[in-house]
């Protein structure tokens, strides 16, 4: 198998490998690669393929925030018009306090959250945020942190497989 070969079985596995714990050892690909059954290069080869067919966006830790301080979030929601979706979506970005920013088909069809240190930093973000793309107190849709659940989201890309081929 090479890089150049169409998205496979085996990607899925690594997929899927990717979803558990990642070891914190100075060379957590070999330990992946281990538990795969596969040689380190190609696993290398399968995430660069990955990474570069826009299958997989980024490799990233999942951080508790309230340990960083940060105990005020949000969810919002605007009414953008079709439009101006994409200016408002892009200056909304622009905010290092936005995790998350996604278009719905609904007349609130701009949504994100933001999260900030505490409550008063939440609120002069995002009146700042509403200032700069127009909107008023009353077109948003607030929708505050009340109880943090987490739950461990992982999409079963193989159902009912366990080991790799």
């Amino acid at each position: 198998m090479n890089d150049d070969t169409a998205t496979d079985t085996l990607d899925l596995f690594i997929l899927d490998a990717l979803q558990q714990d990642i070891p914190l050892v100075a060379r957590p690909w070999e330990a992946i690669a281990a538990r795969l059954g596969i040689p380190e290069p190609l696993l290398l080869g399968r995430l660069g393929y990955l990474y570069k067919t826009g299958v997989l966006r980024g490799i990233s830790p999942i951080i508790e925030s309230r340990a960083l301080g940060i105990t005020a979030a949000t969810l919002v929601a605007l009414p953008v018009p079709a439009e101006r979706i994409h200016g408002v979506a892009d200056l909304i970005s622009t905010y290092p306090e936005v995790s998350h920013n996604f278009r719905r088909d609904h007349r609130y069809s701009l949504w994100f959250t933001l999260s900030a240190e505490n409550a008063g930093a939440l609120e002069q973000i995002l009146s700042k945020i509403l200032t700069r793309t127009g909107f008023s107190r009353d077109e948003c849709l607030d929708l505050p942190t009340v109880q943090k659940i987490k739950i461990d989201v992982r999409f079963p890309l193989l159902p009912g497989t366990t080991e790799a081929p």
